[in-house]
């Protein structure tokens, strides 16, 4: 019988096997590896190894053979050729291509089934992959807003500057009204399932009665809120409700932020002559997110209006307003964190070879 090629160790090696060995994460069949090369460094024979660690003769000689050719590197398994790949990178990106392609006649947008079908010798399971790959969802719906205005960056400039670094001792309030909020009346209960469970939720028809046009001023350096609701939206009803804002501050420097409606803008000219102490910051075009206000109105909707049933107009004028008292109660300011504002620019998501 040939004799076993004795199997020395460096002391480097030694600490790795060891390690290998105690280790609770390394693959199990590393652990095994490990234990043949260290008892085959004692001089024990294929044989005893393999009736220690209850395993075939030819495996102990396999890596104890490896280990002496490759050192640690040799107990690592060789790479397996296995299948070869049905789809090559052109496959894919032919797949990208016919996303700038307009979809067959009869359809509005692209699916992986369509897709598949107009390439026909790809797969609809391997289309589907791709567009994982490249965060692709054909049924997602995108929109947008770009602002065009050419005072861009001085606007915005102006208005972050008013939320991180305010004049002292001045009021700086964000305002704006949200119209035609609806009462509606909702068919409320629940509905029994067959399997003997029960869910609670509305009707899908609903009463209408009227709306309210919400006008609100939130202070910037506090969060509280004032709001006042009126039945339509004009300059008239503006000016009242900034009537009644800027006599809560008396003579206090007073810096409102406002979008661009037109409402708000060059006829109150006399309005702001007669309060010398208000003036007012314009938000760049199509940049509603630049008023902290708009968040107030988010939270009014998801908090206070999102599947509420009102039976008559006064009372969803009434919710809002104990909406508004108990939200000033533990009112606190918003935490502005945008160190930069920016126009968005778009580019190609792909770039296709020629």
């Amino acid at each position: 019988m040939k004799k076993a090629l004795p199997v020395e160790l460096t002391t480097e090696e030694r600490k790795d096997l060891e390690r290998f060995t105690r280790s609770q994460t390394v693959e199990k069949r590393l652990n095994l590896r490990s234990q043949i090369v260290l008892m085959a460094s004692e001089g024990k024979e294929s044989k005893e190894i393999a009736l220690k660690l209850g395993t075939r003769e030819a495996t102990i000689s396999k890596w104890r053979n490896r280990f002496i050719k490759d050192r640690l590197m040799g107990l690592q398994d060789e790479p397996r050729p296995g299948k070869p790949h049905e789809y090559t990178s052109e496959h894919e990106m032919r797949i990208l291509k016919v996303l700038d392609k307009r979809p067959p006649k009869g359809y509005a947008t692209w699916s992986g089934g369509l897709i598949a079908e107009h390439l026909k010798d790809i797969s609809k399971d391997y289309v589907w992959r791709v567009l994982n790959k490249h965060g692709v969802e054909l049924q997602r719906r995108h929109s947008w807003c770009i602002s065009t205005d050419p005072e861009f960056s001085k606007k915005s400039a102006d208005i972050v500057a008013l939320y991180l670094n305010p004049p002292e001792n001045a009021i700086v309030l964000c305002v704006d009204e949200k119209p035609a909020i609806q009462a509606l009346e909702r068919a409320q209960g629940w509905l029994k399932l067959p399997n003997g469970k029960a869910i609670t939720g509305f009707n899908h028809e609903y009463k209408r009665h009227g709306t309210t046009t919400l006008f609100a001023a939130l202070e910037m350096a506090t969060g509280m809120v004032k709001t006042q609701q009126y039945n339509r939206r004009r300059r008239r009803e503006f000016l009242a409700f900034m009537n009644e804002v800027v006599a809560d501050y008396g003579q206090h420097e007073i810096h409102v932020i406002l979008d661009n409606l037109s409402t708000h803008k060059p006829k109150n000219d006399k309005w702001l002559t007669r309060h010398k102490n208000v003036t007012f910051h314009y938000t760049p075009t199509h940049t509603s997110w630049l008023n902290q206000i708009e968040v107030w109105f988010s939270i009014l909707s998801r908090q206070a209006l999102k599947n509420r049933s009102f039976s008559s107009k006064e009372q969803l004028v009434q919710a809002i307003k104990d909406f508004e008292k108990a939200y000033n109660k533990k009112a606190s300011p918003f935490e502005w964190t945008k160190t930069e504002v920016h126009q968005k620019k778009f580019t190609k998501k792909y770039n296709y070879a020629n």
